[in-house]
């Protein structure tokens, strides 16, 4: 049985206030959908992966996909729904022979291999598993008057991130019972599919702070932060190789005069 990744890249970029759709922004050299794909390609851990995207956006991401040329687990781009839950439930339908399924969003592209090693490691233990954080804030539950309602003890507070990882055959079952049930107002992510059908527990392990989630401006300018050492360094190679060439030019018009 198969360890499938489904990536969810049908973002539409509104707060991001883009024109272009977040997933395809340039990060570097390549766009952020395809940071996130090549963690994936590269992990031993995953055997398939299945995109999910914007219907208007399947032939794009296919002739992306194709142009890169090393996606070679990209087994199936599909159209998603009108919300992330719908979207994901796209994604379990047509997952084939699975035993753990990944979800992961591309609008995080800093997943490491390590993290998808850590959540695999639980979800053979536990059958469910998020990634996440401790929060660093103390964090208030505000009422719908604006007044602190309660604050949680920091220690038990953690921002949850992806991918979130599970038994196939379990976070189906859950989908498939909310759904029936009408049950999916207010579902933000799929650990609360889980928690929501009573099924099983979530165990949350560590994915890192630096596996941000892109969503606004302000996130893509830290992002853009996090590049920029990269690319700075890479320009300064590209220099020195300048630099070398035209050393070499010079000494062979040296070369050229003494004859």
């Amino acid at each position: 049985m198969k360890n499938i990744a489904i990536v969810l890249a049908a973002g539409q970029g509104k707060r991001m206030k883009s024109i272009v759709p977040k997933q395809f922004l340039v990060m570097g050299k390549e766009q952020m959908l395809m940071k996130s794909l090549h963690v994936f390609e590269k992990s031993d851990i995953i055997d398939e992966i299945i995109l999910v995207t914007n219907e208007d956006k399947i032939k794009e991401i296919k002739k992306l996909v194709k142009k890169k040329g090393d996606c070679h687990k990209v087994k199936k781009v599909i159209s998603g729904g009108p919300h992330r839950w719908a979207s994901v439930y796209e994604g379990l339908k047509v997952c084939d022979n699975c035993r753990y399924v990944f979800i992961h969003d591309s609008a995080r592209p800093y997943v490491t291999a390590d993290i998808i090693k850590r959540a695999y490691k639980a979800v053979k233990e536990f059958g469910a598993v998020a990634v996440g954080m401790p929060s660093k804030d103390t964090v208030k539950i505000v009422d719908d008057d604006g007044f602190v309602a309660e604050t949680p003890v920091r220690s038990h507070v953690w921002t949850i991130q992806t991918p979130q990882t599970f038994r196939y055959q379990m976070i189906k079952e859950a989908y498939d019972k909310l759904i029936a049930a009408n049950d999916m107002e207010g579902i933000t992510d799929d650990a609360m599919v889980m928690e929501r059908s009573g099924l099983s527990r979530v165990k949350v392990v560590e994915g890192a702070y630096d596996n941000l989630k892109i969503t606004t401006p302000d996130d893509w300018g830290k992002a853009k932060a996090k590049e920029e050492p990269n690319m700075a360094e890479e320009a300064k190679k590209a220099q020195k190789a300048l630099d070398k060439a035209a050393e070499k030019e010079k000494k062979a018009d040296g070369k050229k005069e003494k004859k």
